[in-house]
């Protein structure tokens, strides 16, 4: 059995992703939690993901003797080992252009996710309307994903960015938990979007499981007071 190492639910963001891409495709796994207690060298959190990977961080996969971390190197190798999932789209381009946006998400956005941390338990839009007029990266990368969303929901005709469920929904997940739990200002048929990625067993059950943790770690809680 496949094992995905992963941190909390509430606050891994990236541990998200190939969790629910799984979780959503049906490929079987078995989930390893490493809690975070810090990020520094010797915690215990890298110590034991070190052990496994020279980067130390989640998510990783570990299929076998074969170890893979990096979300966009996990979902590659998922894609290949599971052709009949459809994890990415079928069409060529689209498979470009899926590729393309979530190296961007991969790569980018630093703005939003700097300064709009995953919390999915709490709900913070006092803050969120803070950070929307002090910090205009936050501005700017919020109008980024309004407009790439848009274009592919019109583009593919939904209800998912390139029609059915894909690495690209996945991969965009912990978005939509940052606009919801910020309270960033998004048109109608981007939060209808975010609704159904949200309605999708797969991404229910890692919310689920998220509000069930109740580990609140200090150090991941930039803003608890600030409501």
């Amino acid at each position: 059995m496949r094992k995905l190492y992963i941190g909390n639910k509430n606050y891994s963001s990236w541990s998200m992703r190939p969790w629910v891409l799984m979780k959503q495709a049906g490929i079987p796994f078995e989930e390893v939690m490493v809690r975070f207690d810090s990020f520094e060298a010797d915690s215990k959190f890298k110590n034991a993901i070190a052990a496994l990977n020279p980067v130390a961080k989640v998510p990783v996969l570990a299929d076998g003797e074969l170890v893979v971390w990096d979300t966009l190197a996990i979902a590659e190798y998922l894609a290949e080992t599971f052709p009949e999932k459809q994890l990415w789209p079928q069409a060529a381009a689209d498979r470009a252009r899926a590729r393309s946006v979530c190296a961007e998400m991969h790569s980018g956005f630093g703005g939003l996710r700097g300064h709009c941390g995953m919390n999915i338990e709490a709900s913070l839009p006092g803050v969120g309307a803070r950070l929307m007029k002090e910090q205009p990266e936050v501005a700017s990368d919020l109008a980024r994903i309004v407009q790439m969303w848009s274009g592919l929901l019109e583009a593919h005709g939904g209800p998912m960015l390139f029609g059915e469920f894909t690495i690209a929904d996945a991969y965009f997940a912990p978005i939509g938990t940052r606009i919801g739990t910020y309270g960033l200002p998004v048109p109608a048929r981007i939060a209808a979007y975010i609704g159904r990625v949200q309605a999708l067993p797969g991404v229910k059950a890692w919310i689920d499981e998220a509000l069930a943790e109740k580990d609140f770690l200090q150090f991941e809680e930039p803003y608890r007071t600030g409501r």
